[in-house]
């Protein structure tokens, strides 16, 4: 028998459903990046290879993930749901998921673990049936209340392959109605981790996460890290426009440029954990920023944001697939350019090089 969570005290879920939709709309008309802090890929550029000794038509980008197979090592980031709008834009990215063999995450569920009439924003499987799915709650939620029962009933109404717990201490800081008590989070992690019967990764919302707290997270048992850091969308940014609190407003301005920047947090947490499995996601914006992520040490790579202007238009489904093959495209491009077949090879190049060092 599934075990129901009590309603969060100070959020309902239609709250919940409601702030969802206001994150859809800022994001999508007002300045919600990092400002003052890139990716960190601009650092970086490919060493050419004028004689790759491989046909283009012959690069593969298959991996696996989660025990599928991938056409692509690439995901569609965790961005939203709980709304009818948000429903169709998981439709939308679902449907081009599936159609060109992406992995894709799901925003955070937790309006329907409290309301299970707003599950059907979430439940994607139908249009997605051979893709990596991956259900999201919030970490701090497990310090409310929460426990295996919520993250389990999430991965079912999901059909999810795996779940992923999201760390955004300072998204709830500048939220009017953030929950703010991160402690003892690494233990609740780790009995999740423990307690489910699919893989639990961690990810960050836009700050990033270094090699220390990664290999923190791996050892309570997580079985992926996404980094999630900054250079893209700025959740400080995002909950200013939300907040009636002119000193609050003020300080998000102040944070701006907040975070790790995503190409320094691959680096680090590969140092620290050369055989961890490694999400890159934080502004990234094409195929080529992708193909650095995977030369820097990621296993896949997440884009957010940059899909969402296409997946929340009508004509959606048509514009959110050609997005997904134009990123391949950039990408097998970038392989091509360096004499990379696969993806293993990429991710074994010698051929990307901190603009200002030595060719």
């Amino acid at each position: 028998m599934v075990t129901h969570s009590p309603r969060i005290v100070g959020e309902d879920a239609e709250a919940t459903a409601k702030r969802k939709g206001e994150h859809i709309r800022i994001c999508l008309e007002e300045e919600v990046g990092a400002v003052g802090v890139q990716s960190g890929f601009e650092r970086y550029r490919f060493l050419h290879n004028a004689l790759p000794e491989l046909s283009f038509d012959s690069i593969s980008l298959e991996t696996f993930f989660l025990g599928k197979k991938l056409r692509a090592p690439l995901l569609v980031s965790s961005m939203t749901g709980g709304t009818d709008e948000a429903s169709s834009i998981n439709l939308r990215l679902a449907e081009a998921a599936e159609a060109r063999g992406w992995a894709i995450g799901l925003g955070s569920m937790r309006a329907a673990i409290e309301e299970e009439s707003l599950a059907a924003s979430f439940r994607i499987r139908e249009v997605a049936p051979s893709v990596p799915v991956i259900a999201n709650l919030g970490a701090v939620q497990l310090g409310l209340g929460y426990g295996a029962a919520q993250c389990r009933r999430a991965v079912e109404l999901a059909e999810a392959d795996a779940l992923v717990l999201h760390l955004n201490g300072m998204q709830e800081l500048f939220q009017p109605e953030g929950d703010t008590d991160f402690s003892s989070l690494l233990r609740r992690i780790g009995e999740v981790c423990e307690q489910l019967e699919v893989p639990v990764g961690v990810k960050e919302v836009g700050w990033g996460i270094d090699g220390r707290t990664a290999s923190r997270l791996l050892d309570a048992g997580v079985a992926f890290i996404d980094v999630a850091g900054a250079g893209g969308t700025s959740w400080s940014q995002v909950e200013k426009f939300r907040s009636t609190d002119p000193m609050r407003r003020a300080a998000a301005e102040v944070f701006a440029d907040w975070g790790i920047p995503t190409a320094a947090c691959i680096t680090d947490v590969r140092r620290e954990q050369p055989s961890a499995v490694l999400v890159a996601s934080g502004g990234l914006r094409n195929g080529v920023e992708a193909a650095k992520a995977i030369a820097l040490g990621a296993d896949l790579v997440g884009f957010g944001r940059t899909l969402l202007p296409n997946a929340a238009t009508l004509e959606g489904n048509a514009s959110v697939e050609q997005q997904f093959e134009q990123i391949e495209f950039e990408l097998r491009a970038a392989m091509f350019g360096i004499g990379a077949k696969d993806v293993q090879t990429l991710r074994e190049t010698d051929r990307l090089v901190p603009i200002g060092g030595s060719f």
